[in-house]
């Protein structure tokens, strides 16, 4: 996965470390999370869980952008991912 390899390639300091660990977590956790809305037992089940992926989906983007206006990796690496 490309957030494997984008979460490696930051520098190796205390602070990434942290931010590189939220980053696997939240991008790791909207797959998973989509993998269960497909199998909702409900409509209702379906919407619930399909938040919750928009929700890590958001998060993962937060961490991104963090990479980037902190100057942890350039910008168009970031992109490519």
């Amino acid at each position: 996965m490309k957030v494997v390899h984008l979460s490696e390639s930051l520098p190796r300091t205390r602070e990434t470390e942290v931010i590189g660990r939220q980053l696997l977590r939240s991008a790791t956790s909207v797959g998973a999370n989509y993998r269960a809305a497909c199998r909702a037992r409900s409509k209702a089940d379906f919407i619930n869980k399909i938040g919750i992926v928009e929700e890590e989906a958001d998060e993962t983007l937060l961490w991104l952008e963090l990479i980037i206006d902190a100057k942890l990796l350039d910008r168009h690496r970031v992109k490519v991912f």
